[in-house]
């Protein structure tokens, strides 16, 4: 091979470098921009709503619970626990990757993780007190077709619940319709499904279900169901530790 080969082979792989390289960095910024509007899609930058969650056991059993939220910003969630009576009156604040439970008659609240469960069940406290997705996770398109993108997020850190989260999104509303949850060592945790896309108050369109399963929880199902959102502005004070027991007097 004289030298002249040798250069043509140099430039070429140099320029297939380049030209890969930015067909990753285009892709990883498309994947971030329609996560964004999936974020917006799913929750307005500030609102209040109330959902009831529902765990059914392999028995049939079911134990349901329903809560007042409100989110402002992309980190912070605030929620009020309104039933089961045994559980009135509890309250969790989420602040970034912090969050808190409190307990009436209990000194002061106290820490919890984003893959505990407060209420049981297969959501997490990650699950119920999301913040948005585009805060945790980088996206890239793995595939698309002519109606649906599906995207490929990674966790931005180590202390996010999951590692790595794969997503279907609808192109004609860029809304999600289901994710899959996997963990560092790349076992599926969970599979969540968004279903029954509805109109609430001020124009917020989005799934008003969803319902997670999971092959580590053979038998058992968690519903989320929306009930009421609607957009609102609370003052930084309502998303502190000391403001946790007030919380019923928003509704």
């Amino acid at each position: 091979m004289n030298k002249n080969q040798l250069s043509l082979i140099l430039i070429f792989f140099f320029i297939s470098s380049v030209i890969w390289a930015q067909e990753g960095t285009t892709n990883e910024t498309e994947g971030n921009e329609i996560l964004k509007k999936v974020d917006e899609n799913l929750m307005p930058v500030s609102y209040e709503s109330y959902r009831k969650l529902i765990n059914e056991e392999p028995d049939g059993s079911k134990k349901e619970f329903i809560f007042f939220t409100v989110k402002k910003g992309k980190d912070k969630v605030a929620m009020l626990y309104i039933s089961p009576a045994s559980e009135k009156g509890r309250a969790t604040l989420r602040l970034g990757d912090n969050m808190w439970l409190y307990i009436p008659n209990v000194g002061r609240p106290i820490r919890i993780t984003s893959m505990q469960s407060v209420v049981g069940g297969i959501f997490n406290n990650a699950d119920i007190m999301r913040l948005d997705y585009s805060v945790e996770y980088d996206a890239t398109i793995l595939e698309q077709n002519e109606s649906e993108y599906i995207l490929n997020l990674k966790a931005r850190t180590q202390i996010v619940a999951y590692d790595r989260l794969k997503m279907w999104v609808e192109k004609k509303n860029i809304m999600v319709t289901k994710v899959e949850c996997y963990a560092a060592s790349g076992m599926l945790i969970k599979t969540l499904e968004f279903k029954n896309v509805k109109n609430f108050d001020d124009g917020i369109m989005r799934p008003a279900v969803i319902e997670t399963s999971s092959s580590l929880y053979k038998g058992y199902r968690s519903l989320m169901i929306y009930s009421g959102m609607k957009l609102r502005n609370f003052p930084d004070e309502v998303f502190t530790l000391e403001y946790l027991s007030r919380l019923g007097e928003l509704r």
